[in-house]
């Protein structure tokens, strides 16, 4: 039984935080507690396991800001609409599911009360803070000891530094036998995506022949995000330090990557299609490597219960 919830829900932020919408004849999906979310086009759905063993499948409409508003569609700015919806759909879903995992509130058709709100918008607060302060503003500071003059080995340190500790972290969090679990359910996801991509039925046998590691995953996405910061903020420092001068402390730095975020995202989502649609030349391959290598940690193989759940979940969705 998940007594913790919003703990989970902090330690999960960096993973699921940055999961993608999905395109064509694809779809999007992510881990929660003892379930799965998966997002087609027009529809979001969860399936979660009930502790009397009962699967809960829940869906409802949804359609993106992009697909409803044309000039929000555009490249790099319908990446950044995707980070934004991510995260609150994303946080949604893993909410809903510890309620559902712990067996409370399942008859409760009533918006939640305040105070389950505020403890929510809390709880994401907590999430951002904690996942920025770690990767964000750390690496900064620890890189400003040692090329704080120089913007490009500035920025490549400090992403060398927010990859590794990027890495730590999720697999020191690996360890917790209930993160591990939905790690599988992880795993789970991706092969029934797999399956699904290849117009399989999705039985069993069929999910189970596929790998765990899909090159469209959002820890992939997390991947690029952590190397096209490299590259962006180098050129945005050293045109700041060209025409206004050098920065007058860590802080105003720290503002000014921090705004930056959304076109990070935005990039990062556009460089992930094009690996995905291009997955098959070597260049890429070599390209979309680092994050399958990490999906090593975040997906575990799903035993046969885990899978069905997924299944569920993305007929749900269609």
């Amino acid at each position: 039984m998940i007594k913790q919830p919003h703990v989970l829900s902090i330690l999960l932020f960096p993973v699921w935080a940055a999961k993608l919408v999905a395109k064509k004849n694809k779809v999007g999906g992510q881990a929660i507690i003892e379930g799965v979310m998966m997002r087609s086009k027009q529809k979001i759905s969860w399936a979660i396991r009930k502790p009397n063993g009962e699967i809960a499948v829940e869906r409802f409409p949804f359609i993106s800001l992009a697909k409803r508003h044309k000039y929000l569609a555009y490249p790099i700015i319908r990446g950044a609409i995707n980070l934004y919806e991510s995260l609150k759909l994303g946080y949604k879903a893993l909410s809903r599911s510890a309620e559902i995992a712990a067996d409370e509130q399942m008859q409760k058709t009533t918006p939640s009360s305040s105070k389950d709100k505020a403890s929510m918008i809390f709880s994401l607060v907590v999430a951002l803070g904690i996942s920025l302060g770690l990767f964000m503003y750390v690496p900064m500071q620890i890189s400003q000891f040692f090329f704080k003059d120089s913007p490009i080995l500035f920025n490549v340190f400090a992403g060398v530094i927010r990859i590794s500790l990027f890495v730590l972290y999720i697999f020191l969090i690996s360890l917790w036998k209930e993160i591990r679990r939905i790690f599988e359910y992880h795993g789970a996801e991706h092969k029934a995506i797999f399956a699904f991509e290849d117009d399989k039925e999705l039985t069993l046998e069929n999910m189970q022949s596929y790998s765990t590691l899909h090159p469209r995953c959002g820890t992939s996405f997390l991947v690029l995000v952590a190397l096209i910061c490299i590259f962006l903020f180098s050129i945005i420092d050293t045109c700041f330090t060209m025409l206004i001068g050098p920065y007058p402390n860590i802080l105003i730095r720290f503002v000014v990557h921090i705004a930056l975020i959304p076109l990070v995202g935005g990039t990062s989502y556009e460089m992930l299609r094009l690996s995905d649609r291009y997955q098959n030349v070597p260049f890429v391959k070599f390209f979309i490597l680092p994050g399958l290598w990490l999906q090593k940690i975040t997906t575990k193989e799903p035993n046969d219960d885990q899978l069905k759940i997924a299944a569920s979940a993305l007929k749900a969705s269609l």
